[in-house]
C-alpha cells in the first residue's frame, strides 16, 4: 500500500504559535470545537495513521509493523542476496516471481536492525527474537493498534490546542507522519486538541477525499480499511487463479465482441498456461500461437495475455478483468471495454 518513507525528525518546539483569546477559536472554528484527549478515538486514529509504515518489504519480512534497515542479507529461494536499497528488491522479486506454483522461501540472515512502528530501532539477533516481534504485530492488529497503511494524510495539517476550559492555547502544524505520531504519543491526559479541518487524505486505491470533521476522518479510515481488505482478498484470488491456470488446459468457450459471437474461430484450439508465465495455443498438437501472460490485482483480478503468430489469438492481447472463476471456468471482460467478453473452460 504506501511506499517506504524516510522521515527526518523535526523538533516540535519551534512550531507552536500561541494565542490567548476564545474569540480566536471562534474565528477559526465558528464555535467551541469538539476537543479530543490522548485517549479519544480521533487521537487513536491519528496515531495509527501516522505510525511508521513497514509494508514496503512485507514480501521479505512478512510484517507491516516494521521494516528491515539496509544493508541486510537474505537467502531467497536458495540464492543469497544483499539488499542495500529498495532498488535491490527487484532481484528478489524476480526470483520469487520466476515461477508461479513453486514454494518460495526467504531466510533472513541475522543480526539485522529493524525500524518499528513507533520509529524506534531494534537490533534482532535471532529468528526466535524476530518471531516474537511478528507475534506482537499480529496481536496489535487484533487489538486495532497496528499501523493503518491504507490511508495517507496529505501534509501539512494543523491541530489546535486547548486548556480544560476549552480556551485555545496554541496551534501545532505537522509536515510529516513522524511529527504527528510523536505529538500524539507524547500527549498527557490533561491536554486537549482539535484538528483544523479540512484535511485531505489519499486511500490505498489512489482515490482522494476531503475530510471536514472527526466523524468523517473515522469514516474515511473505515473506507480505507475496506479497500485494503478488498485488495487483500483480490491478492488471494490472484494466487488461486494462477494455480488454476497452470494446472489446467483450456478452450475458448465463448468470445463476444459488442454482441458479435466469434467463438467458432477457436474451435478445436486449446490454451495452455505454463508456470513460467508463457502461454501457447495448440490445434491438433500443432502450436498456432505463443506468448506470455501475467496475473495482477488491485481490488479486482486481471489477466493480461500477449499472443503472437495468430490473428485470431491476437484479439486476446489485452488486459482482462476476471469477473468470476472456478476450477473449471474463467469469465473475463476487457478492462477498457466491458462489451468484449471471453470465457475459458477447462477441458
Amino acid at each position: 500500500m504506501k511506499t517506504l518513507k524516510w522521515i527526518a525528525g523535526i523538533a516540535l518546539m519551534g512550531i507552536f504559535s500561541l494565542t490567548s483569546c476564545q474569540s480566536e477559536v471562534d474565528e477559526v472554528q465558528g464555535e467551541n470545537p469538539n476537543t479530543n484527549t490522548a485517549n479519544s478515538t480521533t487521537a487513536n486514529n491519528l496515531k495509527r495513521v501516522s505510525m511508521y509504515d513497514g509494508t514496503s518489504d512485507d514480501f521479505i519480512d512478512d510484517s507491516s509493523c516494521s521494516s528491515i534497515k539496509f544493508p541486510f542479507t537474505a537467502i531467497v529461494n536458495g540464492v543469497e542476496l544483499t539488499f542495500v536499497s529498495q532498488l535491490s528488491y527487484e532481484s528478489a522479486i524476480n526470483i520469487l516471481g520466476a515461477l508461479n506454483n513453486d514454494d518460495d522461501s526467504v531466510k533472513i540472515q541475522f543480526p539485522i536492525t529493524i525500524k518499528m512502528s513507533d520509529y524506534t530501532e531494534v537490533t534482532v539477533t535471532s529468528q526466535s527474537q524476530y518471531d516474537a516481534i511478528i507475534d506482537d504485530c499480529d496481536e496489535a492488529e487484533d487489538d486495532g493498534k497496528d499501523p493503518i497503511s491504507a490511508l495517507d494524510i496529505d501534509f501539512p495539517i494543523t491541530v489546535l490546542t486547548y486548556d480544560a476550559s476549552l480556551v485555545q492555547t496554541g496551534s501545532v502544524t505537522f509536515t510529516s507522519e513522524k511529527q504527528l505520531f510523536t505529538y500524539i504519543q507524547g500527549m498527557s491526559n490533561s491536554e486537549y486538541f482539535s484538528v483544523k479541518y479540512p484535511v485531505n487524505v489519499t486511500l490505498a486505491d489512489g482515490s482522494t477525499m476531503e475530510i471536514n470533521s472527526d466523524l468523517e476522518l473515522k469514516a474515511s479510515i473505515t473506507t480505507a480499511l475496506n479497500i485494503e481488505e478488498a485488495m487483500d482478498e483480490a491478492e488471494d484470488d490472484k494466487e488461486d487463479l494462477e494455480t488454476i491456470l497452470v494446472n489446467g488446459t483450456f478452450k475458448v468457450n465463448s468470445y463476444l465482441n459488442a454482441g458479435v459471437d466469434s467463438t467458432n474461430n477457436y474451435l478445436g484450439a486449446t490454451i495452455d498456461f505454463a508456470n513460467d508465465w508463457k502461454v501457447k495455443s495448440l490445434n491438433a498438437l500443432t502450436t498456432i500461437a505463443t506468448g506470455t501472460y501475467t496475473v495482477t490485482s488491485d481490488t479486482n483480478v486481471y489477466l493480461q495475455m500477449s499472443f503472437a503468430g495468430s490473428t485470431d489469438f491476437s484479439m486476446f492481447n489485452k488486459t482482462w478483468k476476471v469477473t468470476s472463476f472456478t476450477a473449471s471456468t474463467i469469465t473475463l471482460e476487457s478492462k477498457t471495454n466491458s462489451a468484449i467478453k471471453l470465457v475459458l473452460k477447462q477441458i
